[in-house]
């Protein structure tokens, strides 16, 4: 026992008010008695160990009608909670007839977030607005629902008030630094529901106001602002706040201040992130004074004045790269918000895409991928806001024309942007363009001499002198030839100069323009083993960003350990980079050297052969995937055969890290294979990585693979192939609101299906073209009739999980048509096959579809509980663009229980995932969303709303147009 007691005394006691009242003893929870008695324990704590005389404390239990034997129940209390607390029963103290709790610094939850606040305070103070609000989030954290919850006597109820009024000041100076984060997007949702909560607090509708406005929804914006002083008017006889109405002025006239974050030296955190994305610069760079000093002084114009852009272009080689690099770290310090950096790949046959780029920057300055939007133009504006007031160094590294390169300047000042590209960019408008030339013979010298060593280059200085001359003085080819000598130590320096002696031709073709740079790349690949030149050669032909090492195996027809000691030592040779731990990528200007090596040392099937493997390891290892995704789906059963048994997965989540770690280079090889022997494999890629075109984020390079795939096999009048790759088009199509288009394909698809014989892809195509009938609402008759028959059909093939979809679907199609027992009966039936398969995307799909079913059969409870297990598996499997659909049809749930907070918060989160399922999926959620609001009292946003989305649905020819001009028409009227 008395262990026992030794034990309980290192135990300290803890005591909570911002919830429910309780005590605890290390991690066991005391039992603190009655409500009257928790009343008094509360009274105590909350007076920060100071005595409380007995009239006080019955007073603050009882008030004004306090029972006979009050100071009796005092006491018997204060017994009762002596012996919870033991062995630390000294903690509550009897002095002077009163009582006093004293505890230890931090035992209180209250003082624990009073000391978070004042922390956060300082941090703000000091400029640290990330680490503010990540301490004033830690302490909202503490409240566990009602401060003082069930808790009664006047003085419990006076602390309620003063306790729940501190929480949601809390809450808004939490808010308010999101938005100075750029947090802006995602704090909509939340304000929203808060508003509706407290209609008449100011200070939030005012932070509303700024983050929609900053979100790029002025309308909804000024919109609140007249909701609020209708609202003010009518209930309290009062006109809006001097802030609110400034506010409202300010965003009248567009004020370019509010468009940034009030805190431009937000410091790395939730949102604005410091990138520092420069390449490491050479330890022995050499010369290039003049260069160096002219492109710093233009890029320290940049502060306090309009963006500097610096163009520096040059032939393959010349040190372009190695230049710019340089110059940006010794330019850092004008810079500190951060430098990005990307290879533009300009010189390659597929350059970079600025969408892609601009997506990548987004992502690097901390902007979620939720709130990214498509296209150019749209990540090209969020980028300068990103961007706007902050001083940040973009390198824009071999850039093939301006045209790439306009999207992805900053243009605000304190940005610059230093661009490297073969070409000179005079219609770059106010560029300082800078033209690099070879070296000196000076300079060459020092550089080669670096390398190689001091000791080595003095007694042979005219040899090293002749090896500069025969690189043509370019730097890269000095670095090769150099590193060559360096890593040979049994050679001197004559030697490398008798060999490039020998090459009279090589050394014509250095001083002959672009080619010098396949001269230099000779220089290193003619010094190759058998085996190193063979690998240097294939790899080349890859035409994703980079590869892994598995796939690098596969092209080599090696084992993955034998494989990465060739291709380790093809970097150490500096052919090849290193981009990441088991992933390798060329230099572009050195992959096109590659492919030439190919073309005139490789046989044509020795690289058919390569690619091929390369090819059927992306499909095998896809269809692994499909596989765990879709357990007992038959498309897998019908995929073309490969030679490749591809990779096993521990899990499900390594499956889904690789297929969206690998989509870039996937999609490149589905594309690449687009001809030939290859082409029906390279279809049959596409369809096995169908979540890549579902998830959203790949969509766009997903469609354009399927636009390549399909007309390829046009051309090549493979049916079987353009049904497939036309089946897939359907799809990201209609998953991005483009019906028609979607439509028109799937219609296509079938009737090429059905010639080839294909019957696997009969209930696919069938399916697409019911979805889309059902969707636009124009012919439901149709849509029935397409997913019967896609029932038919996947029944014939024993496809359970396909059969299970196609019910879904048609439930879906049910309800619209006004026969609510028979979709409610299909998607039940739909989410037992998917249950009956394992916990996995489709049954999300299935109940997606039922939770949107019971809640047109006005079954909201259940469809609520079926729709957030919906949520919960599409946040699992990496699926936005589902995620934001199940937060509208959640929405909708809600209205159908007049929950219209909970809806307007599930619809703003789906407007959230901006970008993702195209502008008809954003008309759709505004028209929730204004039903929503028009609940919550605030119709002149819930206008607002209904006008975007009816410009939207006009825009579209969607039917929608008609249901949203009905709402506006109604409100009008009211």
């Amino acid at each position: 026992m008395a262990g026992e007691k030794g034990r309980g005394q290192e135990q300290p006691l803890r005591f909570t008010v911002l919830g429910p009242v309780r005590a605890w003893r290390g991690e066991e929870q005391l039992n603190t008695g009655s409500p009257q008695q928790k009343a008094l324990l509360a009274a105590l704590l909350l007076r920060g160990g100071r005595t409380a005389t007995a009239p006080e404390l019955v007073d603050a239990l009882w008030g004004d009608d306090p029972p006979d034997a009050a100071i009796a129940a005092l006491r018997t209390y204060a017994s009762r909670l002596r012996k919870a607390f033991a062995p630390h029963s000294d903690v509550l103290i009897s002095e002077s007839g009163g009582y006093a709790v004293q505890v230890g610094m931090g035992a209180l939850d209250t003082e624990v977030a009073e000391s978070l606040v004042t922390e956060a305070e300082k941090a703000r103070n000091s400029g640290d607005r990330a680490r503010a609000r990540e301490l004033i989030g830690e302490a909202l954290d503490l409240w566990d629902g009602e401060s003082l919850a069930n808790v009664p006597g006047p003085y419990a109820e006076a602390q309620r008030t003063r306790l729940t009024e501190w929480h949601l000041s809390l809450i808004e100076a939490r808010l308010d630094l999101d938005l100075e984060l750029g947090h802006h997007m995602e704090a909509v949702s939340e304000l929203t529901a808060l508003t509706a909560a407290h209609p008449l607090r100011e200070r939030l509708r005012e932070l509303l106001m700024l983050a929609l406005y900053r979100s790029g929804r002025q309308a909804e914006a000024l919109a609140v602002y007249n909701d609020t002083r209708r609202l003010l008017a009518e209930d309290l006889g009062v006109d809006p706040c001097a802030e609110l109405s400034e506010l409202h002025q300010r965003i009248l006239q567009a004020d370019a201040q509010l468009a940034a974050p009030v805190d431009s030296r937000a410091p790395a955190g939730l949102v604005f992130v410091r990138p520092a994305q420069l390449p490491a610069t050479v330890a022995d760079f050499t010369g290039r004074a003049a260069f160096v000093k002219e492109l710093s002084d233009q890029l320290a114009t940049a502060e306090g004045h309009v963006m500097a852009v610096s163009a520096v272009a040059g032939i393959g080689g010349v040190g372009k790269t190695t230049l710019a690099v340089h110059v940006a770290h010794a330019a850092r310090h004008h810079f500190p918000d951060g430098q990005l950096y990307v290879d533009l790949q300009g010189a390659g046959p597929v350059p970079a895409e600025p969408e892609a780029v601009l997506g990548a920057f987004l992502r690097a300055l901390g902007v979620p991928d939720t709130a990214i939007p498509d296209g150019v133009e749209e990540r090209a504006a969020l980028y300068r806001s990103t961007l706007d007031n902050r001083r940040v160094l973009t390198l824009l590294d071999n850039a093939r024309d301006a045209a790439q390169v306009r999207p992805l300047l900053p243009g605000t000042e304190g940005c610059a942007a230093l661009i490297t590209s073969r070409v000179r960019m005079v219609d770059l408008e106010s560029a300082h363009l800078v033209d690099l030339d070879v070296m000196s013979p000076e300079e060459a010298l020092v550089l080669f001499t670096r390398i190689v060593g001091e000791e080595r280059v003095a007694s042979e200085r005219d040899a090293a002198m002749d090896v500069v001359a025969a690189c043509g003085f370019l730097p890269l080819a000095i670095r090769i030839a150099a590193s060559r000598l360096a890593a040979r130590r049994t050679w001197t320096v004559s030697t490398l100069a008798r060999k490039l002696g020998n090459e009279r031709r090589r050394l014509d073709e250095l001083r002959a323009g672009d080619l010098a740079v396949k001269a230099t790349f000779e220089l290193g690949y003619g010094q190759l083993e058998p085996a190193q030149g063979e690998a240097f050669r294939l790899l080349g032909l890859a035409d994703g960003p980079d590869i892994s090492l598995a796939a690098a195996a596969v092209v080599l027809d090696m084992d993955p350990i034998d494989a990465e000691e060739l291709i380790e030592s093809l970097v150490d040779a500096s052919l090849l980079e290193s981009a990441a731990p088991g992933r390798y990528r060329y230099h572009d200007l050195v992959r096109l050297y590659a492919r030439d090596c190919a073309e005139r040392d490789q046989p044509v099937a020795d690289r058919e052969a390569a690619m091929s493997r390369l090819l059927d390891f992306y499909l095998a290892t896809a269809a692994r995937v499909y596989a765990l995704e879709r357990p007992g789906d038959r498309l897998v059963d019908h995929l073309s055969p490969t030679e490749q048994t591809g990779l096993d997965f521990a899990d499900h989540d390594a499956a889904l890290d690789w297929l969206f770690t690998e989509a870039d280079c996937l999609l490149a090889c589905a594309q690449q294979s687009a001809s030939g022997a290859t082409l029906r494999r390279a279809a049959d890629l596409l369809a096995a990585s169908v979540d890549l075109a579902e998830s959203g984020a790949n969509a766009p390079r997903y469609e354009a693979v399927a636009v390549t795939i399909s007309e390829a096999a046009h051309a090549s009048a493979d049916t079987r192939t353009e049904g497939r790759a036309r089946t897939c088009l359907s799809k990201v199509r209609g998953l991005t609101g483009r019906f028609e288009e979607a439509d028109a394909e799937a219609e296509r698809a079938l009737m090429l299906i059905s010639q080839a014989d294909d019957p696997v892809s009969v209930g696919r195509a069938l399916t697409e073209r019911g979805i889309i009938a059902g969707v636009t609402r124009r012919a439901l008759n149709d849509a029935e009739t397409h997913f019967l028959k896609a029932i038919e059909a996947y029944r014939a093939i024993a496809d359970r999980p396909c059969e299970a979809s196609a019910l879904c679907n048609l439930a879906r199609v049910r309800i619209e048509m006004g026969r609510t027992d028979s979709a409610v009966e299909l998607a039940r039936e739909g989410v037992q096959i998917y249950e009956s398969l394992g916990r996995t995307l489709r049954l999300a799909n299935a109940k997606y579809a039922l939770g949107m079913v019971l809640t047109r059969a006005e079954k909201a409870v259940e469809a609520l509980e079926q729709l957030k297990e919906a949520l919960d598996l599409f946040r699992e499997n990496r699926q936005p663009l589902w995620e934001g659909m199940t937060h509208q049809r959640l929405a909708e749930a809600h209205l159908v229980m007049r929950h219209a907070p909970q809806a307007a918060q599930h619809a703003e989160q789906a407007l959230a995932l901006r970008g993702i399922g195209g502008e008809w999926r954003r008309a759709i959620v505004l028209t929730v969303l204004g039903k929503a609001l028009l609940e919550l009292g605030q119709a002149g946003r819930a206008d607002a709303c209904w006008r975007e989305a009816l410009a939207i649905h006009e825009q579209l020819n969607a039917p929608e147009a008609e249901e949203v001009q009905g709402l506006l028409t109604l409100a009008a009227a009211a």
